[in-house]
């Protein structure tokens, strides 16, 4: 007779890494909730501090322990992702995240900085992995979105509502009112940063001569 499969039983942290994962639920924020962490390995550690990464609703918070006691906290906002890289190794995953110069905005973006965590576990690591893309995925559609208004503004209310998801849209903007010049030059830097298709620029652009 086959035996029932049960799940393995949580990981018992030692002392230490137990210890820093207090300390990382200690600061967070109210509403902010630990989602996965990934620890690194003892063996790449043997010149540093080991490392705790853990993965929030809201951010990417590293803990560094110090030689006498404490931690260093270093985090990055979701919003401030660029992305991240997964190198599995034999002994350790590495994690590389790449944050941007601002969040505002995803065309042009400029990488500003670097976290490089080495000698993760490896199923600690995947998770984190997938955890960091699905925001990175997520808030990229915002800025991409948030861009299009902002062109759209200044575009004297150029209706684009294809490039998000639905039928390219005429409006009031679309057929008159405003610099037809500027209408135009602002849906060729739509088209040339990928934010709208030729078709979609296609048809802007009859829309746009239809009204003069």
């Amino acid at each position: 007779m086959t035996q029932p499969q049960t799940q393995a039983p949580p990981v018992q942290e030692d002392s230490r890494i137990q210890a820093a994962l207090d300390h990382l639920r200690a600061i967070l924020v109210p509403g902010e909730s630990l989602e996965t962490y990934a620890v690194q390995r003892r063996i790449f550690a043997l010149t540093s501090r080991r490392i705790v990464v853990g993965a929030t609703s809201g951010r990417l918070i590293a803990l560094t322990r110090n030689l006498f006691g404490g931690y260093q906290v270093s985090d990055v906002r979701w919003q401030d992702l660029k992305e991240v890289k997964l190198a599995v190794g034999m002994l350790g995953a590495d994690v590389t995240v790449y944050v941007l110069d601002h969040a505002d905005l995803a065309v042009n973006e400029q990488t500003a900085g670097t976290h490089h965590f080495p000698g993760l576990r490896k199923d600690e690591a995947q998770n984190l992995y997938r955890t960091c893309q699905a925001q990175q995925q997520a808030w990229r559609e915002k800025r991409r979105i948030r861009e299009l208004e902002e062109l759209r503004a200044r575009s004297g209310g150029l209706s684009v509502s294809g490039a998000v998801g639905g039928t390219v849209g005429g409006g009031a903007g679309m057929a008159g009112g405003g610099d037809p010049v500027e209408r135009l030059k602002a849906a060729k830097e739509m088209l040339a940063n990928g934010l709208i298709t030729d078709s979609e620029f296609e048809a802007i652009k009859a829309k746009v001569v239809a009204g003069l």
